[in-house]
This record gives structure tokens, C-alpha cells and sequence, in this order.
């Protein structure tokens, strides 16, 4: 359910200049994104809308969930989440902690998800509980998250190596409970 298209999935290879002090014109470093497709509602797996056409909803905004994939010589990188999501798939992730923990535990405990990249974590968390949120929530700590990201560095041998798309492949399969998790986030 991870889209890797050509044209959209690499992020432009050039810096915007036009206002920064620094004119250095290139990045030094390729970046991906894989934004995950959703089905069609109400579709069953497998089933095909009429026409034939498959229908799908691609979760391609720059905050939505997917998988990231950068390539920097000592800084390579494989991961994926939601960066900065919105308020309202934010507010909906903290429901969820309120109002399911067990299916959240479930998904960001995985045994297979945790050992590939050691966990979810925030870029940038709260410094209190949002307001409405009870303090004393056992998964509070969460509720201050601005984000939900994963990660794991790869070494330049693991990346230069024809291995590299089952190595993508494998890292995506345990992350898949974390994927499905996010996407049910509405």
C-alpha cells in the first residue's frame, strides 16, 4: 500500500535559494517519500470499481503517513509516519489513546515493528498535555506528541549493496501495523 511514483515520490533535488543567505544551489543529500493508498471505501479487498479502474485515495499530502527514504553518504536513513500531521489526525491519535490504548499499544509495540527500527517517537512533543487530555493518562506522554515517526539509519555498504530493495521491503513489512495503525487515524 506504499506508492513509489517516479515523478512524485523523489523530493526535488535542488534548494530554494531565493531568500536564503546561503546560495549554494544543490542539496547534499536524495530524499523519497512513498505515501500510503487507501482502498476505496467500502471495497472489499480484491474487488474492482466498474470500469475496472481500481480506486484508491493516496495519502500524498507532505504531512499525511507513508514511508521516507534518504540517501546521504553517512546519513542514510529509512523510515516513515506521519510528520507533522494534521490538528485533526493529531486530535484523533490522542482519542485513540484515550479511547483504545490497547489497539495503539498493539501497534506501536510490535515485536517485529520495535526490533527493525526500535520504536515510534515525536520530532517535536508539547511541554504539557493538550487541554482536554487527562494528565494522568498512563500514555500522556504521547498525548504531547506533534508527530509520529520512526526511523533506522542504514550503513553506505547496506545501501550501495544489491540488496537494498528487499532491505526497503523487509524494514516496510514490520512496519506495516504502524502504517495500518496511522491510516485508520481520521
Amino acid at each position: 500500500p506504499l506508492q513509489a511514483d517516479p515523478k512524485r515520490s523523489p523530493f526535488r533535488i535542488y534548494r530554494d535559494t531565493r531568500f536564503s543567505k546561503d546560495k549554494a544551489p544543490y542539496k547534499t543529500h536524495v530524499a523519497a517519500s512513498f505515501p500510503w493508498i487507501e482502498a476505496a471505501a467500502g471495497a472489499a479487498k480484491g474487488d474492482e470499481p466498474s470500469g475496472g479502474a481500481t480506486a484508491a485515495r493516496v495519502d500524498d499530502s507532505p504531512h499525511g503517513n507513508g514511508g521516507y527514504f534518504n540517501f546521504q553518504p553517512g546519513e542514510m536513513y529509512l523510515g516513515g509516519g506521519m510528520w507533522m500531521p494534521t490538528k485533526e489526525r493529531l486530535d484523533a491519535f490522542r482519542r485513540r489513546l484515550v479511547d483504545d490504548p490497547g489497539a495503539v499499544r498493539s501497534a506501536l509495540e510490535n515485536r517485529k515493528f520495535a526490533a527493525w527500527f526500535d520504536g515510534v517517537h515525536p520530532h517535536e512533543s508539547l511541554k504539557r498535555v493538550p487541554p482536554g487530555f487527562p494528565p494522568d493518562h498512563p500514555m500522556a506522554e504521547m498525548a504531547r506528541w506533534k508527530d509520529i515517526v520512526f526511523g533506522r539509519r542504514l550503513s553506505d555498504q547496506d545501501v550501495f549493496s544489491p540488496g537494498l530493495p528487499d532491505l526497503i521491503a523487509d524494514g516496510y513489512a514490520a512496519a506495516m501495523p504502524v502504517f495500518t495503525f496511522l491510516a485508520t487515524l481520521r
